[in-house]
Parts: C-alpha cells; structure tokens; sequence
C-alpha cells in the first residue's frame, strides 16, 4: 500500500490506519463521532493527500478538457474550480473531477484516490492539444474544515482569506520552524507560475473546498512541506480545539450533505443522469458521452440516486433493498446514522416513480421493514 507524506505524524497522534483505495490512510484518532463533532462545531484536520493531481496546460488545455468534461468550463476566470464527471463513451461516470483553473491554459484536476492512473491515460490520450502531466506524487493535501477553520488558518498567512470564495484558489505562503532546502520548494511554485517563497517559508494553493459541508480550505503543497504545515495547523488550531480528523468521520460527514463516494455510490455502471445532481451536467456543448446521455434523457427510463431519510428507528447500510408494498425498487448505496439528525439517512438508486421528494417506501433492515422518506439532499442545511 502506498503512504503520504503524512503517515509518521497519524501514527504518532495514534491514529488507527486502514487501506483506502491501495493506501493506509487514518480511519480515526479518538472516535468517529469526536471527530465529526469538531468539525461540526469548531474545526478538523484530514490528509487528503492520496487524491491526484494532474496538471493540464498548453494552447488547446481549456478546449481538451471541455471536450471531455460534462459541465462547461467556458468563462471560468482563473483561481476558479469546477465540479464535473469524466464519462466514457457509452454515458457512464469514470470518475468525479474538481478542476481548477490556474492561469489562462493552465488547469488543475483532482481525481480520486482509486483513478488517478485511469484519469490519467484518459485525459492524456484524449488531450490532443494540451500537455497532461501526472503531478500526484509530489504533492500533498491537507483538508482544513470546520466553522472556526479561516480564523486558524489565517493565523499563518497574510493574505485576508476572506477574499477567498466558495470554490476558489489562491496561493499563500506559510512561515514554517524547520527549513526546508530550495529543490523541494520550487516544485508548487513552477506549476503555479508565481515566485519562489523565501526563506523559511512554503507555498500552498489554498481552495475554499472541502468535502465536509463546512466552510474550510483544502491546501496543496509539495511533499516535503506537508509535516511542517501539519505541525502549524496543529499548534495554530489548539486553543480552538482543532482535531485531526480520519476518514470515518470524514464519510460521515459527506453523507449528511449527499456527496457521492467514489466505488460506493458510483461504480462505473451509472450515468451522471442517475447520479444526479443535475447542474453538473449541460448538454448544450460535446463532450464523450453526451450522445449515450441524450438517448437515456429521452429514454427516460432509468433509476434515480435519491436520499432516504427514515421514519423509524434503523441504521441503513450499502445494499439493503428498498421496498413498496413488499417489491423491491431499489437498493441503498451509503447509509448511517445522523448525529446531527439522531436518525438514519441513506443513498439510494430507486425506480423513477418511488424517487420524488416526499415519497415514502421502506428499506430492508435485518429481517424487518423501516419506513422511510425521499429526501432532497443535503440531508442538513448549513447557513
């Protein structure tokens, strides 16, 4: 299994690790609902460095990627990112994608943990115009998400983050304890085009982001200045109650706001029409798939991703059957229970006439039947 530059510092705060996509990645440090609770309230920390990182750019960068994106990138100004599925040619989701744009033909896209290779060949075969270059490897990611989480990391930086908005990037830079040598702070500072940090201090690409429901950053960075910003955040997050947070709470958290979970709520054999949400797709400009997506639109029929919020007690889980009068109409995908809410919440691909809001069907759970409520996602509201 792979590691990130962060897995000394999880071991040592003794973090449980577990295999995430071919990495040991932390599932928790004290207890998944500990964790969720900061970030809920106050602010948490996640290593989200096993995500990729490709690097896109040359003439013909912006029109080889909206050939191949299902939402649009035309207009999109520089620092911002853009949520979109990569498709193959018969419709179904290769993957789910932020792409930032960093400079007039210059682009950054995220793909998961699982996908990077795939994405990678993908984009890069298919680029014709634009030079694709896997970057992963040399970079790392630190997800800072909470409610308190610009008061802590403003704390580091000069730059006013409230300038920063929703789905934006900027480049920050971070005084740090521990020098680190010139060769292994140019790396971030080539790809994004500006100038070199001095002396004791590391660049990062902050994007007010995150995977959480929160207000928070994700901060990209090159390797070798993962553990000192880990070790900033820490200190700088400490009269706050900062926690380091793993991917247990980090699922629970994504859940309560219907974010889809890469090889759980899409596999490979559904389409962004079935996945939802609709604005991710626009079928006025090509892009691979779009013709497969246009004969499923017209052909109407198709399974729906909906949320299913229960009436009764119950703890939903991946592939329970949901039921109408005793006859299975779909199965769940992701499921728990809600601290926020204190009842169960679930991901489900239902038949079209059990998916509008307020339907009420049941799920399968050990033998018994829980009702339950079609719910438009987020399952709870922020702001």
């Amino acid at each position: 299994m792979k590691r990130t530059p962060l897995f000394d510092a999880h071991v040592a705060l003794g973090a449980k690790m577990v295999e995430f996509g071919g990495w040991e990645m932390p599932v928790q440090y004290t207890s998944i609902l500990e964790e969720h609770k900061a970030v809920r309230q106050r602010v948490g920390m996640f290593d989200v460095s096993h995500m990729g990182d490709l690097l896109i750019e040359g003439e013909g960068a912006e029109r080889s990627l909206n050939a191949l994106l299902t939402n649009d990138l035309g207009g999109l100004p520089v620092g911002k990112g853009i949520y979109a599925h990569l498709l193959n040619e018969q419709g179904k989701i290769l993957d789910d994608t932020i792409t930032f744009r960093l400079g007039k033909n210059r682009f950054l896209m995220i793909p998961n943990a699982s996908h990077i290779q795939q994405i990678y060949e993908w984009v890069r075969d298919r680029a014709k115009d634009a030079a694709v270059t896997n970057v992963s490897e040399r970079l790392a990611c630190i997800a800072l998400q909470g409610p308190r989480a610009q008061e802590v990391l403003q704390k580091l930086t000069s730059t006013d983050l409230k300038e920063i908005k929703r789905l934006r990037g900027r480049c920050l830079e971070i005084e740090v304890p521990s020098p680190i040598d010139d060769e292994h702070r140019r790396f971030l500072g080539d790809i994004l085009k500006g100038r070199r940090p001095g002396a004791g201090r590391v660049q990062c690409y902050a994007t007010r982001s995150g995977y959480t429901g929160e207000d928070g950053f994700e901060l990209l960075m090159e390797n070798a200045a993962a553990v000192p910003i880990w070790n900033e955040l820490l200190a700088a997050g400490g009269d706050v109650g900062l926690m380091p947070c793993g991917l247990g709470a980090r699922d629970l958290l994504r859940l309560e706001m219907g974010y889809l979970l890469s090889g759980t709520d899409f596999d490979g054999s559904q389409t962004p029409l079935e996945t939802g949400p609709e604005w991710v797709v626009k079928l006025d400009h090509p892009f691979v798939g779009r013709e497969a997506l246009m004969e499923q639109k017209e052909c109407g029929m198709f399974r729906k991703l909906v949320g299913i919020e229960l009436l009764d007690k119950g703890i939903p889980r991946h592939g329970y059957p949901v039921t109408f009068n005793r006859r299975e109409v779909g199965k769940v995908t992701s499921g728990t229970l809600s601290p926020v809410l204190n009842r169960g919440i679930a991901l489900a691909y239902v038949n079209l006439n059990h998916a509008n809001q307020g339907d009420e069907v049941e799920i399968a759970i050990r033998g018994s039947s829980i009702r339950g409520r079609v719910v438009r996602p987020p399952f709870i509201r922020k702001g």
